[in-house]
């Protein structure tokens, strides 16, 4: 996965978290606008979500941090 979307990633769920609390969940839509500006990148997360991982439609936002810190 490139370098920005890890850090939008992390950066995210670092948001989510400090709003709503540990156990917040989110899917990979919310590293996105709702503009599709970005079918590339968003097609990236989605395959990293869905293909690699086989994730949930909705993970707690600290699992996913967690997974793209160790580099999953």
């Amino acid at each position: 996965m490139r370098k920005e979307l890890r850090e939008k990633i992390i950066e995210v769920c670092d948001l989510k978290i400090e709003k709503k609390g540990p156990t917040v969940g989110l899917s990979f839509y919310a590293f996105f606008k709702n503009k599709n500006d970005q079918p590339e990148v968003l097609m990236e997360a989605a395959r990293w979500w869905i293909e690699t991982h086989r994730l949930d439609h909705f993970e707690k936002a600290v699992t996913i941090k967690d997974m793209v810190l160790a580099g999953a």
